[in-house]
């Protein structure tokens, strides 16, 4: 299975400044994706720590580990560097006034030939788009979640509520958090999407899943989403990362072929 990557993110219309922090590191196939949240620019530097903290650390035991790690290797080395990455933004929190109560939410995928280890805190999402059929694949660590998972209201009333960003789980804000870590079969075609709560609050599921189909480049399929988020409103930041799955066979063919084999 080959990968294509491409990210993107905007401060919106309504902020000055922009919290959210988006990384790639195409050589190991990970992704991650923050939306930090503090006062000041204490979510700037929230959300930049955790992209660079697990993106060096997890990257670098990825590239040592190689591509036949198992699953179990695999989420034991997130949940590990998360929790290193987890400390030393609930330690900056702490030994700083200016950053106290920073915190961010997380999503880091890391992408193996068929397989997806994908790890989330909080409100970020991970979908994916898979013979035109949109699903959303992470379960937000939200209060309007847990409403929803006790029957106190719809999704339809979820949608309007006031308390949309009030997350029940972030990286940082405590000494220790839980990242929860699911495994996911990839097919050949497959598009995920990761985002921070600014295109999702801006975005119904239809919208997303009508650009994310669209026959254009996957640079395309990202700033379309974010001027769409930003067209109906544009209230938060906007950051997405977008990931292509592709059959190895078919691009190895179309290197033979240039090859003349």
């Amino acid at each position: 299975m080959n990968y294509e990557f491409c990210f993107r993110t905007d401060p919106g219309l309504a902020r000055e400044n922009n919290e959210d922090s988006v990384t790639v590191d195409e050589a190991t196939r990970l992704g991650i994706l923050a939306d930090g949240m503090g006062g000041y620019n204490a979510g700037e530097v929230a959300s930049g720590m955790a992209t660079t903290f697990i993106k060096s650390e997890l990257g670098r035991w990825l590239a040592q580990a190689g591509r036949h790690a198992n699953s179990r290797e695999v989420r034991r080395a997130m949940e590990i560097c998360v929790d290193n990455a987890n400390r030393s933004i609930f330690n900056a929190a702490n030994s700083n006034p200016q950053y106290s109560g920073m915190g961010t939410t997380l999503v880091v995928g890391v992408f193996q030939d068929g397989r997806l280890m994908l790890g989330h805190i909080g409100d970020s999402r991970c979908y994916r788009l898979r013979n035109g059929q949109l699903e959303q694949i992470t379960k937000d660590h939200s209060l309007l979640q847990e409403q929803m998972d006790a029957g106190l209201i719809t999704p339809e009333q979820a949608a309007t509520s006031t308390n949309k960003n009030l997350v029940t789980r972030a990286l940082g804000v405590e000494d220790a958090v839980l990242l929860e870590v699911n495994e996911h079969r990839v097919e050949p075609g497959d598009l995920y999407l990761m985002c921070s709560d600014g295109l999702s609050d801006m975005l119904d599921d239809d919208s997303i899943a009508r650009i994310m189909a669209t026959e254009v480049a996957l640079e395309q399929k990202a700033v379309e989403l974010v001027d769409a988020a930003n067209a109906n409103g544009g209230r938060d930041n906007i950051s997405v990362l977008l990931a292509q799955a592709n059959s190895g066979s078919r691009k190895k063919g179309l290197i033979s072929r240039w090859l003349g084999q």
